[in-house]
């Protein structure tokens, strides 16, 4: 029990709440240490609860149709572990927040935003980077030629993201029309506006795969 005042001045006795700023404060050295105690059982809860981290763990990820084993942090994103430990630099950071689509990769065969994903929960996932395809037998794939052909980029940072999301559209609409080209690539984003010649670009190639139709 502990007492404090009333607004009269006297002491009234108040129950122990079982925790403080001050009794926390107690059980931490003056350096900033926290007790050995309450780190061991810090270590038991997460242990308990099949928490890692937060230093590195061991993960594999299956990339462009190969098993990689990685020694990464749970926080860290796809798009981090692509670029700074496998060197897979096509998926550019630009937003950095799930919204330009610069980042895309495929997952399992759909458009997805690197920098939105764990790296850690990726494993069990396919995943295809446009290093994975954009080289076909020694000759650019009929996307990237297209995109060559078309002058369907200025800056370069959203290319690579609008060639993956591109692909994946024409996978699965082999013949689409202008119409929905724009609305298949409406999760890209070109600040330099070259929209014109990238859907160009996009209709060219599903002519040159699939006979895609022009409109």
């Amino acid at each position: 029990m502990s007492q404090t005042k009333d607004p009269n001045g006297e002491k009234s006795p108040t129950k122990n709440r079982g925790f403080s700023r001050r009794g926390f404060i107690h059980g931490v050295g003056v350096t900033g240490a926290v007790a050995p105690g309450l780190l061991q059982d810090a270590a038991s809860a997460q242990s308990a609860a099949g928490v890692v981290g937060p230093g590195a763990v061991p993960i594999t990820l299956n990339i462009n149709g190969k098993a990689v084993k990685l020694s990464v942090e749970p926080r860290l994103t796809l798009l981090d572990a692509l670029r700074n430990n496998l060197d897979l630099t096509g998926s550019k950071r630009v937003c950095d927040r799930g919204t330009c689509g610069a980042c895309t990769v495929l997952l399992d065969g759909k458009v997805a935003y690197a920098c939105s994903l764990l790296a850690i929960d990726m494993q069990g996932r396919k995943i295809t980077t446009i290093e994975g395809f954009a080289l076909e037998g020694g000759k650019p794939h009929p996307v990237v030629q297209a995109f060559v052909d078309h002058d369907a980029q200025q800056c370069g940072y959203c290319t690579p993201g609008f060639v993956v999301a591109a692909k994946s559209f024409l996978d699965t609409n082999p013949s689409p029309t202008m119409d929905q080209v724009k609305d298949g690539l409406g999760g890209n984003l070109c600040r330099c506006g070259t929209y014109v010649g990238v859907r160009a670009a996009v209709l060219d190639a599903a002519s040159k795969m699939k006979g895609g139709r022009r409109g």
